[in-house]
């Protein structure tokens, strides 16, 4: 019962499954959460298996709050707690607003956004049990600037930072720090659905100050500074990792 644990939605790839292989290298139990790909969730939970961790898969889609809840009861059942949460799954509809209908809405808040907000109140649950824990969310540049194609996830990525400072606020008497790491644009799976991907990646790579574009591993270093000791009085802060392109007007 004193082994910590991390839960980390959407993690069969991309930033998610490099965070989780990152928390089980520094000692957490794992717990993987997926929507579609078992195959992919698996061969993760096999890698970290290597390192010696305990890690469970879990099939849930994060948009579906009696999913929540069902994910949430058997991670109680198997761990006992809760340490670290990191809500990392996405999806949204890549569309102009005049293409936009009512489904592509609540699809992309229900998964980026209430997804936060349901999972962080079971995740608080299991942290108080064991004196606390970290809350870290996913964000994205389109919280805050304007990217083609991107209105709907955008502002459901503004409503997970607003939640982050909320969250961050109400459960700190707990002892839980909440906060958000806002990425400028990586190269992974998800950048393949957007329409003007090519666009992106030739901005960011010639564009971006620090000379190149963000990387995997740049997300997953301040996600693990965000989860260590080390960071305990930053609150309810969204750490932008973009090299400094959102610096340029």
């Amino acid at each position: 019962m004193s082994q910590k644990v991390a839960l980390i939605t959407g993690s069969s790839r991309g930033i998610g499954k490099a965070t989780a292989l990152r928390l089980a290298k520094e000692g957490y139990d794992i717990v993987l959460n997926y929507a579609r790909s078992k195959s992919a969730a698996l061969e993760v939970a096999t890698e970290i298996e290597a390192l010696g961790r305990k890690v469970i898969t879990i099939k849930a889609n994060v948009g579906d709050n009696e999913k929540i809840k069902a994910m949430f009861q058997q991670i109680d059942e198997e761990f006992g707690r809760l340490d670290v949460f990191i809500s990392n799954a996405a999806s949204g509809v890549q569309r102009p607003i005049m293409e936009l209908e009512e489904s592509h809405w609540n699809w992309t808040m229900n998964i980026n956004s209430k997804a936060l907000l349901f999972c962080a109140k079971e995740a608080a649950q299991l942290m108080e049990k064991n004196g606390g824990g970290k809350i870290v969310s996913i964000s994205s540049l389109g919280s805050i600037r304007y990217l083609e194609n991107y209105t709907v996830v955008g502002v459901s990525k503004a409503a997970v930072e607003a939640l982050t400072r909320y969250l961050a606020v109400e459960l700190a008497p707990k002892n839980i720090a909440v906060n958000a790491v806002s990425g400028g644009a990586v190269d992974t799976d998800a950048l393949k659905h957007f329409p003007n991907r090519a666009e992106l990646l030739a901005e960011a790579s010639q564009k971006t100050p620090a000379g190149r574009m963000v990387s995997i591993d740049d997300m997953v270093n301040t996600v693990m500074f965000l989860v260590s000791d080390q960071s305990s009085m930053i609150r309810g802060q969204t750490i932008i990792v973009d090299g400094g392109i959102s610096l340029l007007v």
